[in-house]
């Protein structure tokens, strides 16, 4: 039977690399697509059985598990797993071992014959297991026989946090107390009353699902807890600044300095926590699907698993999605703050420029005035020197013509030689204000 379901999960893992369809080419992705579906393939469960599952927190690393699994491989001589595989199965003493591989986490599942009493399960979870990370999650899952002996079982539970319902139709039993043994494991107990092996299988899956699922939902809420005092802080601080905006001598530019500086930590703090608040409401989905598919059927005197892990888990799951909209309206609050100081500094520096651009408009009209009177006092000059000069021309002249009088002419070119002076800085002017 074993060699069975191993050689049917490797048929399900060579379907899933089929090339193409009919001699076409397949699309890229095609072969994921298809294979997703058998990706994890629930055991095949003859009763009695246990199963122990572990949990590890490796964050979608899979060089880790991969050398674990190779070290495995080779203490059992059979082949290690291939570099891009999700899932692997393997023989394991008289049992199994099936490894998954999952977006921040990986388990290792063993399912093996019920131990006689006194005896360990020979699982390869001992001293030369190398875990690929810190434990998340541990499970060991029991199904036995639904007969007389099982209420001896029952009794050792927890009776404060005993959780028990029948499912499948009346076909089996699931109990638990969610409580932790000596080893850290949760203690799973499932009553067979003539389940098939597969549907023994999916049930023994679905209750391992819920139970891991439901420890990486609460990883949340440490994280909630850490987060509010500092979100409410920056509330705090910020119902401050608002009020200091409001006053007429506020120091526009610092209190936005210290606005920017509160939005830059919550959006620090929003994308920290922005995967675990969404892994947390993923997982949160999961265990409900998970307990919904279960149709439990409640037991006299005992809590069902659906209504024990809603009261636990809703509190838990509503201060995650508080905190997660706490950090989000804060953050609108926050931009909404900063825009309107932007808009006052804004104003500030709008009046400020007005102020400079005037008092550059009173300095223009002075270096025109100064400039106007450089333009005449220089026409003066320039009409001085010329006015020399043709004197010098005059006088030189009067040796040839005596009857010339060089002060009589120079006097009359005076005024031809200013007028001549001011049209020359007049169209030198023209020039340079048409450029």
């Amino acid at each position: 039977m074993k060699g069975k379901r191993l050689k049917t999960a490797a048929a399900f893992s060579n379907s899933a690399t089929s090339p193409g369809v009919m001699g076409f080419p397949g699309h890229a992705e095609r072969s994921v697509a298809l294979g997703e579906v058998h990706a994890r393939p629930y055991p095949l469960i003859d009763t009695p059985r246990i199963l122990i599952q572990l949990a590890f927190m490796t964050e979608g690393g899979s060089t880790v598990d991969h050398a674990v699994l190779a070290e495995l491989s080779r203490s059992i001589g059979v082949a290690s797993p291939a570099r891009d595989a999700r899932h692997h199965i393997m023989p394991w003493g008289n049992g199994t071992l099936r490894w998954e591989r999952h977006t921040e986490f990986s388990t290792y599942l063993w399912e093996g014959p019920l131990p006689r009493t006194g005896q360990a399960a020979q699982h390869p979870f001992g001293e030369g297991f190398n875990p690929p990370g810190t434990v998340i999650d541990g499970v060991r899952l029991e199904i036995i026989r639904k007969d007389a002996g099982a209420a001896a079982l029952i009794e050792a539970f927890d009776p404060t946090s005993l959780c028990y319902s029948d499912v499948e139709n009346g076909l089996a039993s699931i109990v638990t107390d969610f409580r932790q043994d000596g080893d850290g494991m949760t203690r799973i107990l499932i009553l067979d009353d003539g389940l098939s092996p597969a549907r023994a299988g999916a049930l023994s899956q679905r209750v391992i699902e819920i139970e891991t699922y439901r420890t990486l939902a609460m990883l949340g809420l440490p994280l909630a807890h850490s987060l509010s005092p500092r979100i409410r802080r920056i509330e705090d601080r910020l119902a401050g600044l608002t009020t200091e905006m409001r006053a007429p001598d506020a120091d526009n530019h610092k209190l936005l300095d210290e606005l920017t500086s509160l939005a830059a930590e919550l959006e620090a703090d929003a994308a920290s926590s922005l995967y675990r608040f969404g892994a947390s409401r993923a997982y949160n989905g999961i265990v409900l699907e998970r307990l919904a598919a279960l149709q439990e059927e409640p037991v006299t005197g005992y809590e069902t698993w659906a209504a024990f892990i809603q009261r636990r888990m809703a509190p838990a799951m509503r201060t995650c999605h508080s905190v997660s909209g706490r950090q989000e309206n804060l953050s609108e609050k926050l931009s909404r703050a900063a825009t309107l100081l932007r808009t006052s500094v804004d104003v500030e520096l709008e009046r400020q420029n007005r102020d400079l651009l005037s008092s550059m408009d009173r300095r223009a009209q002075l270096q025109l005035r100064l400039q106007r009177t450089v333009e005449g006092l220089s026409v003066a000059a320039i009409s001085y020197y010329v006015v020399g000069l043709f004197y010098y021309l005059a006088k030189g002249a009067e040796a040839y013509m005596p009857e010339l009088h060089s002060s009589v002419v120079t006097a009359a070119f005076v005024p031809i030689a200013i007028l001549a002076m001011w049209f020359v800085v007049k169209s030198i002017r023209r020039s340079h204000k048409d450029e």
